[in-house]
Formats: C-alpha cells, structure tokens, sequence
C-alpha cells in the first residue's frame, strides 16, 4: 500500500468519492473526518502522511483546522478541496499551510496530480 491518508469533508459523499480515487491510485485510507475538530482528534490518533481537508464544515472550518493540525506537525501535508474556487479562500488556506488545492467536483487525475506533488 502507498501512503496513509487521513480524508476529511462533511459530505459523506465526498468523502467516498475522494477514498475511491485515492484508493484507485494505490494510497491508503487511514481514516475520515467529517468536521475540523474530528479532523484534528484523527491526525493525532492516525499520524496520516497526507490529509485532504474540506474548507467549508460545521463546528470547525477546514482552515482553522489547518493551523491546528500544523501546530501538532509543523511538516503536516494538507490539500485543500472545496467547491469554492475563489482566490480569497485558496490564498488563506496557502497561508494557512495547505500545499496545495484541489476544486470540486473532483477530476480523478486532478487529485492524484495534487498528491503525488504533495508527497514527492
């Protein structure tokens, strides 16, 4: 198996898709979150190599779980994915750490281009 990956949306079928073509690409998932906080809780319990991080959830947004998850990790790799294209958000979850950024709805080959950079 390739690397762990740690897949966090508030949609359950986001996060089923995201597993299938992460799967599909020969990564494995460790584990899914489907808000900021479990998301932080997750990270420290799996110790994934990888998370892909919905930016629009309840309780916690993906940004600011961003920032928390890289206070536990300062070398934590997190790819963005939101079905919000816009510049405001890309350039706050940049700053905020993510290495790169995926939109909804997602290209297979897009993903495993977004990961396989991430993880080289």
């Amino acid at each position: 198996m390739g690397s762990k990956v740690l897949v966090v949306d508030d949609a359950a079928f986001m996060r089923m898709m995201i597993k299938d073509i992460l799967r599909k690409g020969g990564y494995e998932v460790v584990g899914e979150a489907e808000d900021g906080a479990k998301a932080i809780e997750k990270f420290k319990e799996l110790r994934p190599d990888l998370v892909t991080m919905d930016i629009t959830m309840p309780d916690m947004d993906g940004i600011t779980a961003v920032k928390e998850i890289r206070k536990i990790d300062t070398n934590a790799l997190i790819i963005m994915c939101s079905a919000m294209g816009q510049q405001a958000m890309v350039i706050d979850a940049i700053q905020a750490g993510a290495k790169d950024f995926v939109v909804k709805p997602f290209q297979p080959e897009r993903v495993l281009e977004a990961v396989r950079k991430v993880l080289a």
